[in-house]
């Protein structure tokens, strides 16, 4: 484990030290801001009792709150391994002595610390939320959704792990992990658009709308982090295979 935690803390430094962290950390704050905003005048409007929280819908309750994780996503995990190839130190990594293994761990460890770190400052979106008097906080739920959110990180960031190290470069890196996820959460849309009932209830699963909408009322629904550490564990077993393949060739 010592190696997987020195190459997270490789990752985690190059990444904080460079401007591109506080740019998009900045910009993540900037679109969650203005969405609460909006969301809050929103529901202003329609008076109390006028149906979702503040809380539920700045959480999952509109496309809203998908969209800036379908393009932060990618930008967080594109120079995972992409990175490498361009600067040349993949041939470094390959031959250092650690096992593939250890290496996509230690990636994916970086990657899961990048999307922590992004979410820890919305706590401040709460806090906001309870000050209002509007809603009443419920630490359960807020507990719950914060827990959702994790599980969508896991295969997030190992589905954008995975295309950093098909891809050759951080830009086709970045296309390719959000042509994926994107692909996912329409799959999700699709269940509303069928009547056959078993067939909805399978687009739901697959989607992360049902998904957030459960985590956000405090219904920790063990079926969802099933699905969420399935298709973390499914790309990191691709991610080593086809670093093992890599390093054979070369």
């Amino acid at each position: 484990m010592t190696a997987v935690f020195t190459i997270a803390r490789r990752e985690i430094f190059a990444f904080f030290v460079s401007p591109m962290a506080y740019v998009v950390l900045t910009a993540w704050l900037l679109i969650f801001g203005v969405i609460f905003y909006l969301l809050a005048l929103f529901l202003a409007g329609q008076g109390p009792g006028g149906g979702q929280s503040l809380i539920e819908a700045f959480y999952g309750g509109t496309t809203l709150f998908y969209l800036p994780l379908l393009v932060i996503s990618p930008i967080l995990t594109m120079r995972l391994m992409a990175e490498e190839r361009s600067s040349g130190t993949i041939e470094a990594l390959m031959t250092a002595p650690v096992t593939e293994v250890q290496i996509v761990l230690g990636k994916y460890l970086a990657a899961l610390v990048y999307w922590v770190a992004l979410w820890v400052p919305t706590l401040f979106y709460v806090w906001l939320a309870g000050g209002t008097g509007e809603d009443v906080i419920d630490e359960g739920a807020i507990a719950a959704t914060y827990v959702g959110i994790f599980g969508i990180g896991l295969f997030y960031m190992a589905v954008g792990l995975l295309m950093s190290i098909v891809a050759r470069n951080q830009i086709v890196a970045a296309v390719l992990t959000f042509t994926v996820l994107f692909g996912i959460f329409v799959i999700g849309l699709a269940g509303y658009a069928t009547l056959d009932d078993d067939l909805r209830a399978v687009f739901e699963y697959l989607g992360l709308w049902t998904q957030m909408s459960s985590f956000s009322k405090g219904v920790v629904d063990t079926r969802y982090l099933v699905y969420d550490v399935s298709i973390a564990f499914l790309a990191l077993f691709l991610s080593v295979r086809l670093l093992q393949a890599e390093r054979w060739q070369s």
